[in-house]
């Protein structure tokens, strides 16, 4: 059987750090994705964002607090394949033109990236693809039509006629929409072709909107406000419509499926949440050095030759000298406060000790949505405890490269989240390939894949899903976390080299093994598109021939009994 054809839509890539596509682990995830998908040669396109001004950059001002900069972006690498579609935002009419990255240019599928920011639209229009992930709610809507709807006009106007549409989070949700009205209305027909990942249970990240304001946006793509209703609420909710207008959706671990299922019962007429672990793409993250080394010395001697590197770039941020025998903890990922980056700081004196004894040095690394203040709040008080404490540094504008180089110079990767939260993780993976032994919270991927004492640590102990007040979860994680590092990897990594190089190798193999996103992909392909592509071949109802410019005749010729 022929592979299906899949369009796949985020509102976020990493694909290089040339390429200001992203803002964190949604981005490192699709960028995988592309990149695998690419690597395989599977039959895959990616539609994502052109970001004028990218996310944002970062830097330390002359007060010693960070602020947020904004650098339009140019690029002369992409392709332009002559294609404009129009798409009607808030009653206007918006000019959406689309740029290709060629696969040989990052080693991916083809990717189409949409962007606004021309002179065809007037300013207002033109803001849409400035940011991403703007704080206004109106233009961070009118991003999410261009993505889908846009995105689903671009494909059809470049002739790639796709099997399986693939939502990656809920920002893409007009794209099912515009197939709705593709097929008159017909949301069985609409379900045949779609798919949905979900990423987080935190409520910040499954989006609602006021249904009115979507529907005067243009979001439902010409269908009634009874039906958006129907699908999403009065308050909408982008997840639990996209929930209702796939044929299967997944989440992106094992413990993310449980929650996931538990999270979205209450959904009348929602389609089966399965679970498909998310990875990272090896070819691209691992380094070399790690992949050649034969035995445990050329693999210890490969990690103190990449925290060198990592602690140049360190003294010329920071003008702290970091030694590369002294253990390297790093904590590198977005500032959200459930992900707790305050945690291993709760007890001064004790981790002081650490510190002035120079058993540890400590990174931190990482961006906060930039109208997060609580995020930027948490960034600025570690960055001026970074002042007062040796061997600490926090490092700004954590992006691919900065990633790459603590992942590959660090020997204990950090994960704090307030279980269960995490709904995966993924830079831990990136971390385990390059020799960086994990020590996690019992959350999302770590569940699956840090096992204690072989190759990395996770903090279980009992009660851990007792419902106790979260200070005293806090406190009890901070104990668990700072007896896991006194007594057992401190120990271990100065009084026993042979162990410390055999839990590397066993991070490495586990990661390769499994959390490498060539077996993510294949597993979406057999669990996700094939499965609808093997449907539609089969019932010729479902034949391609009828996606078409559709009408709105029969837009509404089904009942809430009709969403199966």
């Amino acid at each position: 059987m022929t592979l299906p054809k899949v369009a796949y839509f985020s509102m976020e890539m990493a694909l290089d750090q040339s390429l200001s596509t992203y803002s964190g682990g949604l981005g490192f995830l699709a960028g995988s994705h592309m990149q695998s998908a690419g690597y395989l040669g599977m039959p895959m396109v990616g539609v994502t964002f052109l970001w004028s001004y990218g996310y944002y950059d970062q830097r330390i001002d002359q007060n010693n607090n960070v602020e947020v900069a904004y650098v339009r972006k140019h690029y002369d690498f992409l392709t332009d394949p002559n294609i404009t579609v129009d798409v009607d935002i808030f009653g206007q009419n918006v000019k959406v033109k689309a740029f290709r990255v060629e696969p040989k240019l990052f080693g991916t599928c083809p990717i189409y990236l949409l962007t606004t920011d021309i002179p065809e639209n007037p300013e207002e229009m033109r803001k849409i693809s400035h940011r991403l992930y703007d704080g206004n709610e109106k233009i961070r809507v009118s991003q999410e039509i261009v993505l889908g709807i846009a995105g689903v006009r671009v494909l059809l106007a470049a002739g790639y006629k796709f099997d399986v549409l693939h939502m990656n989070e809920g920002h893409a949700l007009p794209a099912a929409f515009e197939l709705l009205r593709m097929y008159n209305g017909n949301l069985d027909k609409v379900k045949e072709k779609t798919v949905f990942t979900t990423h987080t249970p935190v409520a910040a990240g499954n989006e609602v909107h006021k249904v009115d304001l979507l529907h005067q946006a243009g979001f439902f793509a010409g269908a009634s406000r009874e039906t958006a209703v129907r699908l999403g609420g009065e308050d909408f909710s982008l997840t639990v419509a996209a929930l209702r207008m796939s044929r299967i959706a997944n989440a992106v671990s094992q413990l993310h499926g449980l929650v996931a299922n538990k999270m979205w019962e209450w959904v009348d007429g929602k389609c089966p949440i399965t679970a498909i672990t998310n990875a990272v793409n090896l070819h691209y993250w691992q380094d070399t050095r790690i992949r050649d080394a034969k035995g445990f010395d050329d693999l210890l001697n490969a990690k103190i030759e990449m925290k060198k590197e990592l602690f140049k770039y360190v003294s010329s941020q920071t003008g702290k000298m970091f030694d590369p025998n002294v253990l390297t903890i790093t904590w590198a990922r977005r500032f959200a406060d459930y992900k707790r980056a305050w945690l291993i700081l709760m007890d001064r004196d004790r981790i002081s000790k650490l510190l002035n004894e120079n058993k540890i040095q400590l990174i931190f690394a990482g961006k906060f949505h930039p109208d997060d203040t609580m995020g930027r709040e948490m960034f600025n008080k570690i960055l001026h405890q970074s002042c007062e404490l040796k061997n600490v540094v926090v490092l700004p504008n954590y992006e691919l490269e900065l990633s790459a180089l603590l992942k590959k110079g660090t020997d204990v990767w950090l994960n704090t989240p307030l279980r269960p939260f995490e709904a995966s993780g993924t830079s831990g993976m990136s971390a385990n390939m390059n020799g960086a032994i994990h020590l996690s919270i019992y959350d999302g991927w770590t569940v699956e894949g840090t096992f204690n004492g072989i190759n990395g640590y996770s903090v279980e102990y009992p009660g851990l899903d007792d419902d106790i007040p979260w200070e005293e979860r806090h406190w009890k994680d901070h104990e668990y976390i700072m007896n896991v590092i006194e007594n057992d990897i401190i120990p271990t990594y100065y009084n026993n080299k042979d162990k410390w190089a055999y839990l590397m190798r066993q991070a490495i193999r586990i990661s390769e093994g499994y959390f490498n996103s060539d077996r993510m992909v294949i597993e979406y392909y057999n669990r996700l598109y094939r499965p609808i592509a093997h449907r539609n071949s089969s019932n010729p109802e479902y034949d391609d021939a009828e996606l078409q410019s559709g009408t709105d005749a029969n837009l509404d010729a089904w009942t809430y009994s009709n969403i199966k």
